[in-house]
């Protein structure tokens, strides 16, 4: 995996206190608009390397997303 997405990984494992917080970490970390941070993230939910390298989170993603799915 590419240092950007373990970094992607790394800041979605991070808790984010008040509104705005996690979109201007997103900015001044990784230097990413927000938009372009979760197609990246959307990308490596699916991403077998992503899921060996970080289990927990990436398994979370996808009950997350599935559950949005569902709602629909």
């Amino acid at each position: 995996m590419a240092r950007r997405e373990r970094d992607v990984l790394a800041l979605e494992r991070r808790g984010f206190l008040g509104p705005g917080a996690k979109e201007r970490a997103i900015r001044e970390e990784l230097g990413l608009a927000p938009v372009r941070y979760y197609q990246l993230l959307n990308a490596l939910i699916d991403d077998p390397r992503a899921l060996a390298h970080d289990p927990v989170t990436v398994n979370r993603l996808r009950r997350v997303r599935e559950a949005r799915r569902a709602e629909r």
